[in-house]
This record gives structure tokens, sequence and C-alpha cells, in this order.
């Protein structure tokens, strides 16, 4: 087993196998949009944040650092009950992440929850994945909806700032992020109300035809809430899944944010059994 970083230049094959893993029918797990809204902070930095576990030259796990405390595994499925990845990740967690308190997150059934709990590592606080199926028409939004282009990324950055106390994301960074390999099979959205105010926006990421699109990230104007903007930009964000191809929409939330728990369940979303990471005390 090989734990490797791969390099500005083996960007693209991690993506590309984490396109490979996407399955309606299997966990939440790590998507390649993921990947492609970290790269708003540079390929370099994308890059250095990325790790992959090999045998015998094929990629079984992708991990991504999420934050300095934060690991986000991925494991190709017919892998995830596989004992000699699990152990291997297990001992990798402590050369990978910092000392202090950390967290990992996994698939959910991944053998590796059940050897992180081995090691004493606890489960962290719930979160929500949500599903929409794409088969069927998405219903119109209601909205004005502009798909974003390099021109307006000031828009699209203002809205995310607007939305999230403590973002600092800027037009800058949606070049950086739009000249990601990721971004190919990408959209942003904003919703517009009846004044002609930017009031929500949402990135949506394809993994492929026939496969699972990601909404990361959704966010709606602090002050426009409480008027359904939140439904609306979401509704139009499966509808442009739905375009991409997609087979379903996914998105997953705190289950502690009842009210984007909300969000999504209005729009179509069904909810599927939470979630845990599981974290180590400092």
């Amino acid at each position: 087993m090989v734990l490797g970083k791969p390099g500005v230049d083996g960007l693209s094959e991690a993506v590309g196998v984490l396109r490979e893993w996407q399955d309606d029918g299997a966990p939440t797990q790590l998507h390649p949009g993921d990947l492609g809204w970290f790269w708003r902070f540079g390929a370099e930095a994308t890059a250095a944040a990325v790790r992959t576990w090999r045998r015998d030259g094929r990629i079984l796990s992708v991990g991504l650092l999420d934050g300095p405390g934060l690991l986000r595994l991925t494991i190709a499925q017919d892998a995830a009950r596989d004992e000699e990845l699990a152990r291997r990740l297990v001992d990798d967690v402590s050369g990978v992440l910092p000392e202090g308190k950390v967290s990992v997150e996994a698939p959910k059934g991944a053998l590796v929850h059940d050897v992180l709990s081995e090691k004493g590592w606890h489960t962290d606080e719930p979160w929500t994945p949500l599903r929409r199926d794409l088969t069927e028409p998405v219903r119109d939004p209601g909205m004005r909806i502009e798909v974003i282009g390099p021109e307006r990324a000031d828009v699209r950055a203002a809205v995310q700032r607007a939305a999230f106390d403590g973002s600092t994301f800027t037009a800058e960074r949606w070049h950086a992020m739009a000249a990601g390999s990721p971004y190919a099979d990408a959209r942003c959205l904003v919703a517009h109300d009846d004044r002609g105010n930017a009031v929500a926006a949402v990135t949506v990421w394809s993994a492929g035809p026939g496969r699972p699109g990601l909404l990361e990230p959704m966010g709606v104007h602090r002050d426009h809430r409480g008027h359904g903007h939140g439904t609306a930009i979401t509704v139009a964000a499966a509808a442009a899944l739905r375009e991409l191809g997609s087979s379903s929409a996914i998105v997953c939330t705190p289950s502690a944010n009842a009210g984007a728990v909300a969000t999504y369940a209005s729009a179509g979303f069904r909810r599927l059994p939470e979630v845990r990471d599981r974290y180590r005390d400092a």
C-alpha cells in the first residue's frame, strides 16, 4: 500500500477516480465537486491537500485535507471492507493530520469506521445527506436564474460572502476555481428577486452523465432570507444538474441546521440516513 501526493499533474487522475466512484446506490462520499470547490485556492493548494492510497498501482482511496483538522476520505466500493486498506488508512492519519483534535470523514459502512473506533476515536455530530432523483423534469424555480460566466464572477462572489459569515470568496478565487478540471462540468447560478437583487447562489458539479451531481455550496444573502429564495435556487440547481446529465442531485448539511434541511426537503430532496465523522480528542 503506497500513500502519495498526486501533485498538480496528478490531480486529473484523482478527479477521474472520484467521478468513477459516484453511484446512486453507494453511500454519500467525496465528490469531484468537493475538489472543484477547494480549487478556489488554486491548483497548487489543491494538490497539496489531496492524498491517494494505491495498491499495485490502483488508487483505492482518495483523501482531501479540507481544513487544518479534517481529512475527508473516500474509498473504492469494492475496497470499503478491505482490512489491509482500513488499517493502513488509520495508521497514516497521524502523519496526515496534525496533533490535537482532528476529524475523519469516511463513507457510511466503510471498515475504517470500525478501526477508528478500536483506536479510541469518537463519533461526532450528525450530518444529513439528501438526494433528489433527476429522472423526471424539474419544475420552474419561479425566479430569474442567471448562469454566471467570468465577467460576472464578482456577483457570485458577493452573494457567497453575504451568505456565509467569514467567507473569503472573491472574483479572483472564482476564476481559480473555474480554471480547475472539475469546473468543466459545473455551473454557478445566482437567483435574482423582482427588484433585480442577487439574493441566492449555488454551484453545482456534475460527475458525468448517469452519475450523482453535487450542490456545493448553496447560500442565501443574509439580507434576503425568509422569502423562499433558498428553495428556488435549490430547484434551479437540480434543473441544471439534470441538463448536465446527472442521475440525481446530492447535498449534505449538518443535521443541527434544521433550516437548511427543510429548504432542501422543500426543493424535492429526500433525507437519507444520518452520517457522522470520527474525531480524536486533543
